[in-house]
C-alpha cells in the first residue's frame, strides 16, 4: 500500500460506473427524449474490437453517436459493445470502459472526459504548490456542456 489515497483512480472508476449505468439503462429502455451521447475512446487500447477497416480510417481515436440506430447494446463491467451503422453497413464494436477519452451528453450540456497520463512528471503543481483542478479546455467546441476531467490526479 502506498500510504495514499487513490482519489483520482477511485473517481476514474465511478465515472465510468456512471457511463455503465447510463448505457444499461438505455440498453434496457431505450434513449429517453432528446438523449444521445458522443462518446470518444482509443482505437489502439487492449480490448478494443473493430472492423479493420474502421481501425486504418480511425488509427487514433474514433467518436460514435447513440442516437438513431444502434442495436445489440450490451454492458459488462470492463465496457459494451454495440452495433453501429456505417454508410448502410452495421458494424459491431467492443469498447473497454478504459478506452474511453470523452462521452457527452449534448441534450443537457453534460460530459465526461478522461485524459491520459504518460508519466507521473506530468502531474505538476500550481504556483502554491497544491494540485490545481484540471480546466475543461472548451471541450465540446460548440458545446458549452459541463466537462468534469478527473486523470488529473490519476498515478
Amino acid at each position: 500500500m502506498s500510504g495514499e489515497i487513490d482519489y483520482g483512480g477511485m473517481m476514474h472508476r465511478a465515472m465510468q460506473g456512471l457511463i455503465a449505468d447510463v448505457l444499461q439503462g438505455i440498453a434496457d429502455n431505450g434513449l429517453p427524449g432528446e438523449h444521445h451521447f458522443f462518446i470518444t475512446f482509443d482505437t489502439h487500447d487492449d480490448g478494443v474490437e473493430m472492423a479493420d477497416w474502421l481501425r486504418e480510417r480511425y488509427p487514433d481515436e474514433m467518436t460514435i453517436v447513440i442516437q438513431h440506430w444502434f442495436e445489440n447494446l450490451k454492458i459488462t463491467d470492463e465496457g459494451f459493445s454495440i452495433t453501429l451503422n456505417f454508410g448502410n453497413a452495421p458494424e459491431p464494436l467492443v469498447i473497454p470502459f478504459d478506452s474511453i477519452r470523452t462521452f457527452v451528453d449534448p441534450s443537457v450540456e453534460f460530459g465526461l472526459r478522461f485524459e491520459t497520463q504518460e508519466s507521473d512528471d506530468e502531474d505538476e503543481a500550481d504556483e502554491d504548490g497544491e494540485q490545481g483542478a484540471s480546466e475543461a479546455d472548451s471541450f465540446p467546441p460548440e458545446g458549452g456542456a459541463e466537462v468534469v476531467s478527473l486523470d488529473k490526479w490519476r498515478k
